[in-house]
């Protein structure tokens, strides 16, 4: 990977404006970034910012200059290592039955629940991040009533979620990235934390690689990502789903909650619970059962008898 030296910054959109010139960026051939993100600036007027990383000065002024936005604001990054400052501030995190900490908070962990070592490095994920807390969250209330057997992770980051879930159920867990240095980075998180064996890491852009079908269909899919690819993907991911399996849904805000829950409401699932961590939010839902769809149809026909018998009753 190139080392990323100076920043291109683009400022002062909404959420889905700084998405598209991610998506922009991406897309363009002329321009080659080490790495692009978007980051929240002002969370109270939710305003962000796409922040693109380049070798040279003159790569970011050419991709300035392609993107035609003439504010973007070219800024040289500090020779520093931002790896070891970043662990030095991160606490670890507790999550439900779930205690992530970096390899410098070892002697932090406890003696109960799972714990799980994961440094800040090269990929997305330390749990730090509300829509991860809230995915561990979820997930751990969901443990209390099914014991997933299938569980695949898209999108996976670090692997922090389908290390969770291997390390919990000591099953098989199949973790994907577009991201080649993310799936690199969940094997190596894997193999330091005794799971190697129960991950299977895969390079794959959205839902057509080989390796998704053939472990399908799942009990569980984490899909903590970003609200327009969750919108994408949901035809794919209601299709993937094991009957009564579950998705949890995550990496959208308060106010695309009601758009995201739609798009997998007319995919036939239905919602099961909402958390709500700062302006995150995640949706864990369910394909419905056959035997829990003949036992609403048979709950609707005792309830219509009882009405036509004049008795008033809970069913």
């Amino acid at each position: 990977m190139d080392q990323a030296r100076f920043t291109l910054t683009f400022g002062g959109f909404s959420h889905d404006e700084a998405f598209a010139l991610l998506e922009r960026l991406e897309a363009e051939l002329r321009i080659d970034a080490v790495a692009i993100t978007i980051n929240e600036t002002d969370e109270a007027k939710a305003i962000w910012e796409t922040v693109a990383w380049f070798g040279t000065r003159s790569e970011a002024e050419a991709a300035r200059e392609v993107i035609g936005i003439e504010t973007a604001a070219i800024a040289e990054v500090e020779n520093r290592d931002w790896v070891r400052e970043s662990l030095a501030g991160l606490a670890p995190v507790s999550a439900g039955r779930f205690f992530l900490h970096g390899s410098h908070d070892r002697n932090l962990r406890r003696a109960g629940g799972i714990a799980m070592e994961i440094d800040a490095g090269t990929a997305f994920g330390t749990g730090h991040h509300g829509t991860t807390k809230g995915c561990l969250l979820a997930f751990d209330t969901l443990l209390k009533r099914t014991r997933p057997a299938r569980v695949f992770d898209l999108g996976t980051g670090t692997g922090v979620l389908a290390l969770a879930a291997a390390k919990v159920l000591r099953r098989k867990v199949l973790a994907t990235d577009i991201d080649a240095e993310a799936v690199r980075v969940t094997a190596l998180n894997a193999r330091h934390n005794g799971l190697r064996p129960l991950i299977t890491a895969v390079t794959a852009a959205g839902l057509h690689a080989p390796a998704i079908h053939a472990h399908a269909p799942f009990d569980l899919i984490f899909a903590n990502i970003l609200a327009k690819p969750l919108e994408r993907l949901a035809t794919g991911i209601a299709t993937l789903l094991a009957l009564g399996g579950h998705v949890i849904l995550s990496g959208l805000t308060r106010d695309q909650e009601r758009w995201i829950l739609a798009c997998y409401r007319a995919r036939g699932l239905v919602l099961v619970q909402a958390l709500r961590l700062d302006n995150w939010v995640v949706l864990v839902m369910q394909r419905k059962s056959m035997q829990q769809k003949t036992r609403k149809k048979y709950s609707s026909r005792v309830k219509s008898a009882v009405r036509g018998s004049g008795y008033a009753e809970n069913v």
